[in-house]
């Protein structure tokens, strides 16, 4: 063996520098947000033709809504980077530790909103473009600079934008905004506000040093918890449209019900018996409520046809 230092290969340290940079710039999107979003557009689109959407507008339209939420994301990041700094729930961001600068965050926000809006522009259609940009401006900007500060309905006003995604799914497909989309919109609408004020709940104190004037901070725990309960109960009428409608079957049906009495029993328990650990899990459960809720949609889309 030689008696010389090994020496780490030159390129090491570059590499390890870039994939950490590009970890910085992946979490400034949120991906587990934008995941949602992704798949509530893509449950548009495939409830909005009988059989399998044309995969020539289906793709450039997922990646579209992709890099559009994304920058969306990024933004919000940007703009929020001194209240992230107070929220240790935020306070990882790369923007709130200073690890990506301003400039390089906003820089980075606009090449991917761009992408995302030639791509629907150029390979969809300029409704989905412009109704995608929309909701871009609704949530980055409307509710993130205007009502988040300003109001502690700011979840339920601003959740509009958040709904829109099957919405953007079925014009990439149609060319237009029907009924059946709205409905779906309008479910998610109505699924927002229990599910971020179950967060808001265990996280008050995050918020009231941020200075943000969320439901539990202004109004207090058990205002809050009664309006999770109506709000929840109000989405489980909500969820029945697709069915009365007779855009789903009787799958739909049953899955609706079962989600419906399930998160309204966490919501009930929550008002009743409060806990930071019960907030916790009416949070995640909510987020498991909107995705087999859509799932049982698309199951239903596809199945029904089969069985009748």
């Amino acid at each position: 063996m030689s008696g010389r230092p090994s020496m780490a290969h030159p390129g090491a340290g570059t590499a390890a520098r870039a994939a950490s940079r590009w970890s910085q710039y992946m979490a400034l999107t949120k991906p587990r947000v934008v995941q949602l979003i992704v798949f509530c557009a893509v449950i548009g689109m495939l409830l909005a033709e009988p059989g399998w959407p044309d995969w020539r507008l289906a793709l450039p339209a997922t990646v579209g809504i992709w890099l559009v939420a994304s920058a969306a994301a990024a933004f919000n990041c940007l703009v929020e980077q001194q209240l992230d700094r107070k929220m240790a729930r935020t306070a990882w961001r790369p923007t709130a530790r200073g690890e990506l600068s301003e400039r390089q965050a906003l820089v980075f926000s606009l090449l991917l909103g761009s992408a995302g809006s030639a791509l629907l522009y150029a390979w969809v259609n300029p409704l989905t473009m412009w109704l995608t940009f929309g909701t871009f401006v609704g949530y980055a900007v409307i509710y993130t600079v205007v009502l988040k500060p300003l109001t502690p309905q700011n979840i339920v006003i601003g959740g509009a934008s958040g709904a829109m995604p099957p919405v953007l799914g079925w014009a990439a497909m149609r060319n237009d905004v029907g009924p059946e989309a709205m409905m779906m919109c309008l479910i998610i609408f109505l699924w927002t506000p229990p599910h971020f004020w179950a967060l808001a709940l265990y996280r008050a104190e995050d918020y009231r040093r941020a200075g943000l004037p969320m439901l539990p901070v202004t109004h207090g725990s058990a205002f809050t918890r009664l309006h999770v309960l109506l709000y929840t109960l109000v989405l489980f009428a909500a969820t029945l449209l697709p069915f009365i409608y007779r855009m789903s079957g009787w799958i739909y049906l049953a899955a609706a019900v079962v989600l419906g009495v399930m998160f309204t029993w966490h919501a009930w328990r929550l008002w009743r018996h409060y806990s930071d650990r019960l907030a916790r899990r009416t949070f995640r459960f909510s987020i498991l409520h909107l995705s087999l809720l859509f799932a049982a949609l698309l199951f239903d889309h596809y199945l029904s046809p089969l069985l009748s």
